[in-house]
């Protein structure tokens, strides 16, 4: 039986735009926008407050001296910052390529061979976790310096002691020290999943333990490699306190910012060497997340 309505037979519309305007944009703001918002709201607070305000604070400074905006290619112009910089970065290099082959070796190891102590060797080799910066470079310092335990066994062997405790060595070795645990941590987690099926057909096909290395193990730790190297030269490239304890004969760019800040009040040049160096980490991380992002660990 049919409705003698007539309205009752036409569906509920809009009223229809008129010809040649857009329909209203409306005003109400979705449910899940504003559950969404309120649940960033404290993240963009602290990022506002913490991080935001203080770069552009810094930035601000960094362009205030003498020497104007054009602070901020002093890094690349002036011979004294520019040799910094490199040796900043050569360093940083030097003990991310070094902790790879580390941490990848026995971090591997570690993951795939259980044995009495395994845990308790794998605490220690994350220890200097716990240690400052100044720390590891007091050890270094026991380690490799004047009255250091490989100078005396030099001078028992050869008659002469081996010093470099207060070199770019000695901070190579305090930085690979210090780097071990970021790294180990990370390949034994990416470890853990790899498919061991993947390097049992590969020995199958006659593939050599190098070429399962190269062609299996290597690849599906890309991502791993990727993400702690990079926070493993982020690290390196920033950190202050060992290049302190050691700072005899250390350019690093750290020591520089410190010295033009605290010895030669030069607080724009200070903050413009920091800007400078916070673009340079942060390229760094950016590049390594991207190429992290698109790789897949052979995982089981």
């Amino acid at each position: 039986m049919t409705s003698a309505c007539p309205l009752a037979r036409q569906p509920c519309a809009a009223p229809a735009s008129p010809p040649g305007r857009r329909a209203p944009f409306p005003l109400t703001i979705p449910r899940d926008c504003r559950r969404l918002g309120l649940l960033l709201l404290p993240t963009s607070i602290f990022f506002a407050a913490f991080f935001l305000l203080p770069m552009v604070r810094l930035f601000l400074i960094g362009g205030s001296g003498k020497l104007g905006w054009v602070a901020y290619t002093a890094i690349v112009t002036d011979g004294v910052y520019f040799r910094s910089l490199l040796s900043t970065l050569a360093v940083a290099a030097a003990t991310t390529a070094a902790t790879l082959v580390i941490s990848g070796t026995a971090g591997i190891f570690l993951q795939r061979h259980r044995f009495p102590g395994n845990a308790v060797l794998v605490s220690l080799l994350t220890f200097p976790l716990a240690f400052p910066g100044v720390v590891i470079g007091f050890m270094v310092i026991m380690l490799a310096g004047r009255q250091g335990l490989i100078g005396d066994l030099a001078h028992a062997l050869t008659g002469e002691k081996l010093v470099f405790a207060y070199s770019m060595a000695g901070l190579f070795m305090g930085y690979v020290y210090f780097s071990i645990p970021r790294v180990i941590l990370t390949v034994m987690a990416a470890a853990e999943k790899l498919d061991p099926h993947l390097e049992e057909a590969a020995r199958s096909l006659g593939a050599s333990p190098w070429q399962v290395v190269r062609d299996v193990i290597i690849p599906g730790l890309k991502p791993a490699f990727l993400a702690s190297g990079a926070i493993c030269f982020a690290t390196a490239v920033g950190a202050f306190g060992t290049a302190f304890t050691l700072a005899t004969r250390i350019n690093v760019l750290p020591m520089t910012i410190y010295t033009e800040f605290t010895l030669s009040a030069n607080i724009a040049m200070a903050a413009a060497l920091s800007f400078v160096l916070g673009g340079v980490t942060w390229a760094v991380l950016a590049a390594a997340r991207t190429a992290a992002g698109s790789s897949v660990a052979a995982a089981g």
